[in-house]
């Protein structure tokens, strides 16, 4: 029977860095983006699947204030209730008030997971994509979907022996915790070289460094640079989204409902 727990793994941080033109670096508030948890979030529950929050250190995740605004959702203020009332829930009822440490997941621990699921929001930068035991999580469901199980790593990064495929999830600034698997002990290098992968774009970075007055780091060229294969939202219909092997990715929030939908799938099959 397959694993019926999905991993969704979130950041500790609260800011990020922006640099202005005199060089100087202020911090803005961030944290994880409400939709794009919430609505992926929900097909899971739906469809019956527990869930466990973890983040590097165990600390208590904010929500991104630019998130929590009605232009994000068109105005629709019943929305934004339904999904601020789920997080208020799993604070309540799970462990979104304090995530499990990345380090207190044991090898064989995540053979209970069917699947993990990374948020986005401009929290990622700060802290997920050089951890090293996010790099080894990510390497045990990279691993586990493939047939043979042949994958030539040595310590934590070998592939151990399961009977259930795994599926990976990421949205907007998301994807770039999966650069940590180049951190992960004994790590052959970036486990998802060659990927097809959409994440939140550089040219919607700039928009945002122009309202911010400064530069932030970029997570579609770095991802680029590290050998993925990534897939503009350019020609793709609003919300669109890219599957490739066990991993399916979403540019920004108007993704996170057909991400969920997909992911629910990939769990299934």
């Amino acid at each position: 029977m397959s694993a019926r727990k999905v991993l969704i793994i979130l950041s500790d941080a609260h800011s990020f860095p922006v640099t202005k033109p005199d060089g100087t670096t202020t911090q803005e508030d961030t944290g994880f983006f409400l939709t794009e948890l919430a609505k992926p979030l929900q097909k899971l529950l739906d469809a019956g699947y527990d869930v466990t929050f973890a983040s590097p250190k165990g600390g208590r995740p904010s929500v991104d204030p630019l998130s929590e605004s009605l232009l994000v959702y068109f105005g629709n203020w019943k929305q934004k209730q339904r999904e601020s009332a789920l997080v208020q829930q799993m604070e309540s009822s799970n462990n979104l008030a304090a995530p499990r440490p990345f380090s207190s997941i044991a090898d064989g621990e995540l053979a209970s997971f069917a699947g993990v699921f990374v948020p986005g929001g401009h929290a990622p930068l700060q802290d997920l994509g050089t951890d090293p035991d996010l790099g080894r999580i990510l390497f045990h469901f990279h691993n586990n979907h493939k047939p043979t199980g042949a994958h030539s790593n040595s310590g934590s990064c070998a592939p151990p022996v399961l009977t259930t495929a795994c599926a990976t999830a990421v949205i907007c600034h998301g994807p770039l915790a999966l650069l940590s698997t180049q951190f992960a002990p004994g790590s052959p290098g970036f486990a998802y070289k060659g990927y097809k992968l959409t994440s939140w774009s550089d040219a919607e970075e700039r928009l945002v460094e122009k309202l911010k007055g400064g530069e932030i780091p970029k997570v579609e060229s770095t991802l680029k640079d590290a050998g993925a294969e990534m897939v503009s939202t350019v020609g793709k219909k609003a919300g669109g989204i890219t599957v490739d092997r066990e991993v399916v990715s979403g540019a920004n929030p108007m993704a996170a409902d057909g991400l969920g939908k997909q992911f629910v799938e990939m769990l299934q099959a």
